[in-house]
């Protein structure tokens, strides 16, 4: 176990390396960046006022430097936990992100439990209770769960919870708690905000994972191993507990790769549309604006995320189900 730890840790690290590499070209692939274009705007436009400062900019940021010299001072930025500076904001990335990385963990995180609470019970009973009523029924709202648009169910959702609850989802919390510190009313608005947008965010994921749980579920109750079980006369609920749905929880595990950067960049759309202040709608932003350290730091994040939720999904995988080994080879 511990050779298995510390070669996935250097495989971390690599893959860090190289993704580093490719966000940092991917990046620099659009001509010229957010100064350049101030720079040019402001020449058009006859003003020199802030010229001294972005040129100053320009060069405490090595911007007038060769790409591989700023492609390492970015790096050792980011080792030493200096995100850079928004020039879009004319801020520092860490106090930009702020509040907005906050809420974003919140919401993806009541999103991800709404999925695993209400898909796992779901995807059990249409498994167990194959070609019934309730199956049908359920099967039926899980498509109409993927077919649905999730703006369009915002749309639905935000005016029914203003109409019936005098709710304004909009912002994620009450008008007077905007920029605000936090406190437990501050908090408790954030939470009567919250469900909306987490019941529109998880629908399409709770349809999905659904379909999925269920047919690993009926793979497994028609193995050979059940049968034997059943002829054993072992008790249905201890049987299915024990072996089979111990087997079908491997998408849920393995989702958790997937998860964890969506936590970051998920319900871009849905937050555009219910005006949620997430890190979604701001990452898209500095990706079109250029600004380079803020858009260079978000994926950086995400990439670490997934390296992440991929390296907890292996060793939980391996610890769910037995067939799976941390080492290669055949074992007697």
């Amino acid at each position: 176990m511990s050779n298995y730890f510390v070669r996935r840790l250097l495989t971390m690290i690599v893959t860090l390396l190289i993704i580093s590499v490719l966000v940092f070209i991917i990046i620099q692939l659009p001509p010229g960046n957010y100064l350049t274009n101030q720079i040019e705007e402001m020449r058009a436009q006859g003003e020199a006022a802030n010229m001294a400062r972005i040129e100053y900019l320009i060069q405490q940021y090595g911007f007038d430097r060769p790409l591989h010299e700023q492609y390492f001072l970015w790096l050792i930025g980011l080792l030493r936990g200096d995100l850079g500076y928004s020039f879009e904001y004319n801020l520092p990335v860490s106090d930009v992100v702020g509040d907005r990385l906050f809420l974003s963990v919140l919401l993806n995180f009541g999103t991800i439990l709404f999925i695993y609470i209400v898909a796992f019970p779901i995807g059990v009973y249409s498994a167990t209770h194959q070609y019934s009523w309730g199956d049908h029924g359920l099967t039926f709202i899980g498509f109409l769960g993927l077919a649905t648009p999730n703006f369009l169910l915002a749309l639905i959702l935000m005016y029914l919870s203003n109409r019936w609850f005098g709710t304004s989802v909009g912002y994620m919390m009450a008008p007077q708690y905007i920029d605000q510190p936090w406190t437990m009313d501050k908090t408790w608005s954030v939470l009567l905000h919250m469900w909306v947008p987490v019941f529109v965010i998880g629908t399409s994921g709770t349809a999905g994972m659904i379909r999925r749980l269920r047919a690993n579920l009926l793979d497994e109750l028609q193995k050979q191993y059940v049968v034997t079980g059943r002829a054993k006369g072992l008790a249905p609920g201890r049987l299915l507990v024990k072996y089979p749905l111990r087997m079908a929880l491997n998408p849920f595990v393995a989702d958790i790769g997937n998860m964890l950067p969506q936590i970051v960049s998920g319900s871009v759309i849905v937050s555009f549309v219910m005006n949620l202040p997430t890190t979604g709608p701001m990452l898209l932003s500095a990706l079109l604006s250029q600004d380079y350290y803020l858009a260079g730091s978000f994926l950086m994040f995400l990439a670490f995320l997934t390296v992440i939720g991929m390296f907890l999904s292996d060793v939980l995988l391996a610890v769910l189900d037995p067939r799976i080994r941390l080492a290669g080879g055949t074992r007697r």
